[in-house]
């Protein structure tokens, strides 16, 4: 239906929707121990009707203003995703992250898609703070905060059971001021 393009390296960022089960499911099986390291997600899609009702409930929670899911796909192949997720835009918090298949890693569309989804998030919507929320392991997710510009408000110690191992989780954050300011910064240096 529409398409973000995020660059001109052919990447593009989409609605991910219930019809897209099967290439959704494949997606997750070429990813699946990568993608799973330090999140459960996805690891419940082990077949085309569960990953049809994976996509069925994140559109229920996109129905409802209480999560937003994106596809990222390169070359027309769904390589990954990015996600707003504990959204509550009267509060005017929400919780972003994201998920990509090892090929698809080193090449910045993590970033790139977060920097739409975050822009949607603060103008749109009005949410004031995002956060992150990464396994204090997972340097590549912890990356993508610095490169947003978050801070690192804290460790959550041993919060996380996955796979039989506690992790810690770093909490990370940004404010709208902050993105807007950040913003302005970087389109007075593009000029």
């Amino acid at each position: 239906m529409y398409a973000i393009s995020l660059g001109d390296d052919g990447a593009e960022l989409r609605p991910l929707e219930p019809w897209h089960a099967e290439e959704f499911l494949a997606h997750l099986d070429r990813g699946r121990a990568f993608i799973t390291r330090y999140i459960p997600f996805g690891s419940q899609v082990t077949d085309l009707d569960t990953a049809r009702e994976t996509l069925r409930r994140y559109a229920g929670m996109r129905a409802a203003d209480t999560a937003h899911h994106h596809g990222i796909w390169q070359d027309g192949k769904l390589v990954g995703g990015v996600l707003a997720l504990e959204f509550d835009a009267a509060a005017g918090t929400c919780e972003v992250g994201c998920w990509l298949e090892p090929a698809a890693t080193g090449r910045g569309l993590v970033t790139r898609a977060m920097r739409h989804l975050v822009d949607w998030a603060v103008d749109e919507r009005g949410i004031h703070r995002v956060e992150w929320v990464a396994a204090s392991g997972n340097e590549a997710s912890i990356a993508v905060a610095r490169r947003l510009g978050m801070h690192r408000d804290g460790v959550r110690r041993e919060a996380h059971l996955h796979q039989g191992v506690r992790h810690d989780l770093e909490v990370w954050s940004l404010l709208a001021p902050e993105w807007r300011a950040a913003r302005a910064r970087t389109a007075h240096h593009d000029h």
